[in-house]
């Protein structure tokens, strides 16, 4: 049966203390607060660095077995080398620990930076380099280089995953020369789903099918970032989630309205709106 995950992009954030997390709620337990609410979540802390693999480890110790995490991609491989040359990043980053979500391991995001534009060979090079499976990620993190150290390496799929699970992946670009057939269609190829954000008209919005799940991201009706989602806005997403379950395809949502603490609040909101029955 198809699944829907909704959730929000982190939840390590100040302004929810007291707000949506009640007032004495210790930091170390708002991930546990998060997870009996809500279904999914991404990491958005690989983005900024790599994380470790006790971390990952803690994370899925701290939520049920039918809670999953979504991981963004590092910015060092999509920002700073702009897929350029990433083969020991791409190893580095998944020997940091993802395989210890095990089972709990939901599709890798990659956002790319609204300056980059499509270039076929680049994406495509990068698109190729992605792993599939569990077991291939454990193939590709032994190749990681020095940067690492021993205790920051896991290249062991987890005890309630198998190596040939299946490994997803969603691209999230922001430039509006990959709302182009062609590069709809590299996607397609290489079986990558292309992320539906609502941006409040920041970036251009791509729903075109490219895989066979539907990964999106809500970053703002209004105001990027800050404004919260109307009750009709919630009820227009819910029954997308409704029809892409109908269709059979798994489906990941994501808040990224933080800023004025307004994420958590629609995730619940949405969950209502949508049957919790085939998000577990």
């Amino acid at each position: 049966m198809s699944r829907c995950f909704i959730g929000v992009s982190g939840w390590r954030y100040p302004n929810w203390r007291s707000d949506f997390y009640p007032g004495g709620l210790r930091q170390r337990d708002e991930l546990r607060y998060i997870a009996e609410r809500m279904t999914s979540a991404e990491i958005n802390g690989s983005f900024y660095s790599l994380q470790r693999p006790s971390s990952y480890a803690l994370w899925a110790s701290e939520t049920p077995a039918s809670f999953v995490f979504a991981v963004k991609g590092g910015r060092y491989i999509t920002h700073m080398k702009q897929l350029r040359d990433i083969e020991t990043p791409l190893a580095n980053f998944f020997a940091s620990g993802v395989l210890a979500l095990g089972s709990r391991l939901a599709p890798f995001l990659w956002q790319l930076p609204p300056r980059m534009a499509f270039d076929a060979e680049r994406v495509g090079h990068f698109l190729s380099l992605l792993p599939r499976t569990h077991g291939e990620i454990a193939s590709l993190a032994s190749r990681h280089d020095d940067k690492l150290p021993p205790e920051r390496v896991l290249r062991d799929v987890a005890s309630d995953a198998a190596p040939a699970q299946r490994i997803q992946h969603a691209v999230e670009p922001r430039h509006p020369s990959f709302d182009s057939p062609e590069a709809h269609r590299m996607l397609a190829e290489h079986d990558v789903a292309i992320v539906i954000a609502d941006s409040a008209g920041t970036w251009p919005t791509m729903s075109d099918a490219t895989s066979d799940f539907r990964y999106v991201r809500l970053h703002g009706q209004h105001e990027l970032y800050t404004g919260a989602y109307t009750d009709d806005s919630l009820d227009s997403w819910a029954q997308r989630c409704r029809t892409w379950l109908d269709e059979g395809l798994d489906t990941y949502v994501y808040f990224d309205n933080d800023a004025r603490g307004h994420a958590p609040h629609d995730a619940v909101r949405l969950l209502d709106r949508v049957d919790g029955t085939q998000a577990i």
